[in-house]
């Protein structure tokens, strides 16, 4: 087994693709060891590497972030323990926690039920062209409310923490929401609840 790793525009997260499905329908993600070893061995293991903050699933791919310590001693255990993982033949998510985790959600939406058909577009302009582009770089951005011309988004993955989002949020995000829907007026990243 081959496992590739590519670097995301955040320097503390590294994307590694093992060459197979790791997700089958949506995205996971693992920020304490808790909530890993609940639902997860996969996670539990990366979530134990000493250095290891956050660990993100989608499709293809699996993305850990990292503290200060260096890729240099943190890769060769990170690459075993996926290796580990796919050798053994055991599924990604344990019995019952890939419906709680795999949706990619984090809370319950808010907004007014007068904006349904806008928030409508919101979403399918984030699943048609803003989600397929940051999976590119090991991230997802999911919706979580509208309020007052406001779209509120949940920033995972590479995305969260990365030096690049507020860029990535205020001048690609916010300009083409507002190009295609006038009633955003402005974006915004919310923290995961």
């Amino acid at each position: 087994m081959f496992i590739q790793t590519e670097a995301t525009p955040n320097p503390q997260t590294l994307k590694f693709l093992p060459g197979r499905v790791v997700l089958e329908d949506g995205t996971a993600e693992f920020l304490d060891i808790e909530d890993a070893s609940r639902c997860s061995r996969l996670a539990a293991k990366l979530m134990a590497v000493d250095g290891v903050t956050a660990v993100f699933f989608g499709y293809d791919f699996v993305t850990v972030t990292k503290d200060e310590t260096g890729w240099q001693h943190l890769k060769p255990a990170i690459l075993a323990a996926i290796m580990e993982h796919f050798l053994s033949g055991e599924p990604v998510m344990m019995a019952g926690s890939a419906s709680t985790l795999a949706d990619g959600e984090s809370g319950d939406e808010f907004f007014d039920e007068n904006d349904e058909a806008v928030v409508s577009t919101i979403k399918e302009l984030l699943d048609t062209r803003v989600r397929p582009a940051v999976a590119q770089d090991g991230g997802d951005i999911t919706f979580r409310g509208f309020r007052d011309g406001v779209v509120f988004l949940n920033m995972r993955g590479s995305c969260a923490g990365c030096p690049s989002s507020t860029a990535t949020l205020k001048h690609g995000i916010e300009n083409l929401l507002r190009h295609f829907v006038p009633e955003v007026e402005a974006v915004e990243a919310m923290e995961a609840v």
